[in-house]
């Protein structure tokens, strides 16, 4: 009852800003800072993250008035871009125009400033919004030659300003054993510590700014991904069926099998990677954001079959899948 009551009240909100979405000039090019639906729906174009592969076979009972015959079908994997993930100082501050409204009332984020020069504390709002390149790759998904997403675009499924009491104090996860001991869930990668995945808040221990907006967004990615989580947001979860579709793993740091990031703003890349995505020398210079606010679309693993008859029999891979 509480998962549906969240259902229908982020489905207000998406309504209530329909109508700003239309109305809003488009563009295929990021200006400065900020991105749109346009904007984001074209960078699903030209890159290598779906990384497309013909995996197997799938095999299918079709049954009629007068017999029933095995058929056959071809078995795909890619990945989908699922969300937009972004990370942000201040309220409204979302580098994407059209949904700056939905995540209305976070707390004011922190950073470095001369005042505060002794602390490396830093403090981050968030939100994952639907990516809006699923619609078109639902399009093209009805004729079987790429996988249906299970998100939808536009449609928020974390928002920190209504995950209040986990975001801002990170209770009750800083009690959590992955908080309290070292070297356990951490962002790294050949000696470069970017801070750690508990407690997922807003909060975090670092004074790069790249650095600190990329484990915000692993910490939402990792919160999403996952059922049963204290945070109030709407899971992107899926048993997987027997309809011949397999849903993406749990988003796991520094596993590129389970999921890779695409920054958006603020530069559009088109390329992916997982974080940390330099080498330890990096200095990010290129990716740091003027206005510290930063946006990624989270790329998770799909495999799916097109359907051939009434009834799933089982499926051949030649080639293993990022979902089994």
């Amino acid at each position: 009852m509480f998962s549906k009551k969240i259902h229908h009240f982020y489905s207000y909100l998406i309504l209530s800003c329909s109508l700003p979405l239309y109305l809003t000039p488009s563009t295929t090019q990021a200006i400065g800072n900020e991105i749109n639906g346009a904007t984001i729906a074209s960078a699903i174009g030209d890159n290598s993250c779906m990384n497309y592969q013909v995996v197997g076979v799938c095999f299918w009972l079709k049954c009629t008035y007068w017999k029933c015959s095995v058929k056959t079908s071809t078995k795909i994997s890619h990945f989908i871009p699922e969300v937009v993930v972004s990370t942000y100082n201040h309220d409204n501050h979302s580098p994407w125009t059209e949904v700056q409204q939905l995540n209305k009332g976070a707390m004011g984020g922190q950073h470095q400033t001369p005042s505060k020069m002794y602390t490396q504390y830093t403090f981050k709002n968030g939100e994952a919004i639907g990516h809006p390149g699923g619609f078109v790759l639902q399009a093209i998904g009805s004729s079987g030659y790429t996988c249906e997403s299970q998100t939808t675009g536009y449609v928020p499924y974390f928002l920190s300003s209504l995950d209040f009491f986990a975001w801002n104090l990170g209770m009750p996860e800083m009690f959590y054993p992955e908080s309290t001991t070292p070297t356990m869930r951490e962002v790294k990668a050949n000696g470069d510590l970017w801070g750690n995945i508990y407690p997922r808040s807003g909060s975090v221990t670092q004074t790069h700014d790249y650095k600190a907006a990329a484990v915000v967004a692993q910490r939402i990615a990792d919160i999403i991904s996952r059922n049963g989580q204290l945070h109030i947001y709407y899971p992107l979860t899926k048993k997987n069926s027997r309809d011949g579709k397999w849903y993406p793993k749990e988003v796991e740091e520094g596993n590129k099998k389970t999921h890779r990031w695409q920054m958006l703003s603020p530069k559009t890349e088109n390329s992916c990677s997982i974080f940390p995505d330099g080498g330890a020398s990096s200095t990010y210079s290129d990716k740091l954001s003027s206005k510290e606010n930063y946006s990624w679309a989270l790329w998770r693993p799909y495999a799916c079959c097109k359907k051939r008859g009434q009834v799933f029999l089982g499926n051949t891979d030649w080639i293993s899948t990022h979902t089994q």
